[in-house]
């Protein structure tokens, strides 16, 4: 069982003060561009629309940008509604540690409550950074046990991560970060069996609001029973933690947060090693294709027979067969429900078998194309310079080579708004 301090352990790695090491300054930089830019191409998905609707026909003050919209949401609504529209086309950055979506849970907290708020640019860098390492570090308490039983990381970890940045934002105290935290073991939701429907980036949105929610409550003098993240009937216990993690103590003494991946198909990131193997083969015709990869990843990515875009992000087969029909899988426009359809591709679909193998890690996959076998691990981690030469070209494609520049611009130079400007393009 976690100590019976769990609430107040967390809160103080969330009002964590120190020296940030300049090249997670830098990957956090790179994970705001990707958010930015996949936020902006997801705007028109209609999950945004649906999340819009709804927000905007709540009213309130005009206090934070969303994507695909001119007019202010009130910074709870934006959160939701931004961290909705940036996790819809699933070609947001992921951390393995974490089992969840990093950015899309914490940076809508951080752009909403920092506009709110006035905050300047480096108050909101360093929330965002804090925000991730402890949305991580929560996902690593939590527990493969907690993803497993079916829970959607990205939401419930993600929602400690988004309460971490905003109640730094909103200048919250120790005692009322420990029952923001505390609150969330009765607020934080999200599960898996969402995928592959409009379920699974509301999930994202949740997280996002979720957070805001409960620091704009501790602030006002909500209080709760501190023991609500580890009593005997409190969210560890209850949601699938064993152990307590220590991480929080040690926070900040290493940066968790720098091992974040960032995207480069259009997919569920389970999906991207074997993708990575594939090439390395570069196959023309294919009598069989075995893939062998975590078992974790039987039940998220393994949609045997998709008919939907939004299934086809998560199977193996079909995007597979994409890519062996010369697809670009980092293409937007080939996730539909015409392709999961298209007879050549159910012919291809049938050649492909997936594995789960126990001796893969989660982050690699080994593909076998007629005999010929290619390996591939995520965790392998690429220069620096390497990932963001990248991530700049998937941004350039994503919103123009002029676009990305001007943002990349405005991060190096701290413009605010410019950055708060592109959100609220329409």
């Amino acid at each position: 069982m976690a100590r019976p301090d769990t609430a107040k352990t967390i809160a103080q790695a969330a009002l964590w003060t120190g020296e940030i090491a300049p090249t997670t300054k830098e990957i956090i930089k790179l994970s705001i561009l990707d958010w930015l830019c996949v936020g902006h191409a997801g705007r028109r998905e209609p999950v945004g629309d649906v999340v819009r609707s709804m927000l905007g026909g709540e009213g309130g003050d005009q206090q934070a940008a969303v994507f695909g919209q001119t007019n202010h949401l009130p910074m709870r609504a934006a959160a939701m509604a931004n961290g909705t529209i940036s996790h819809a086309l699933d070609y947001d950055d992921t951390h393995f540690a974490h089992i969840g979506h990093t950015s899309v849970g914490v940076l809508p907290a951080v752009f909403a409550v920092g506009q709110a708020t006035n905050s300047s640019f480096d108050a909101m860098l360093e929330a965002a950074v804090i925000g991730s390492e402890l949305a991580i570090r929560t996902g690593v308490w939590l527990g493969r046990d907690h993803y497993l039983a079916g829970w959607h990381q990205t939401a419930t970890a993600g929602a400690f991560g988004a309460a971490a940045a905003s109640g730094r934002l909103l200048k919250v105290t120790p005692d009322q970060m420990t029952h923001a935290m505390a609150l969330l073991g009765t607020r934080s939701s999200g599960l898996r069996a969402q995928f592959g429907t409009m379920g699974k980036p509301w999930n994202a949105g949740i997280a996002a609001s979720n957070g805001v929610e409960v620091a704009l409550l501790a602030r006002a003098g909500m209080m709760s029973d501190v023991s609500g993240l580890d009593g005997p009937q409190g969210f560890g216990i209850t949601h699938g933690q064993t152990s307590w993690c220590d991480g929080f103590e040690t926070f900040g003494s290493d940066w968790m947060f720098d091992a974040v991946q960032h995207k480069f198909h259009a997919c569920c990131h389970g999906i991207h090693a074997s993708l990575e193997a594939l090439s390395i083969l570069a196959p023309n015709r294919v009598a069989r294709v075995d893939v062998h990869i975590n078992p974790r990843w039987m039940s998220v990515c393994n949609k045997a027979n998709p008919t939907t875009g939004l299934e086809a992000k998560f199977s193996y087969t079909q995007v597979i067969a994409m890519a062996l029909a010369g697809y670009n899988t980092g293409a937007l426009d080939v996730y539909t429900d015409a392709l999961c359809h298209d007879a050549d591709l159910m012919a291809l679909r049938e050649k492909i078998h997936v594995h789960g193998d126990g001796d893969v890690a989660d982050s690699g996959a080994i593909v076998s194309v007629d005999g010929r076998e290619a390996r591939f691990d995520l965790a392998d981690m690429v220069p620096l310079s390497q990932r963001r030469e990248k991530l700049l070209r998937k941004a350039a494609g994503l919103v123009g080579q002029g676009v990305m520049a001007a943002l990349q611009g405005a991060l190096e130079t701290h413009d605010l708004p410019v950055l708060t400007g592109f959100i609220a393009q329409d």
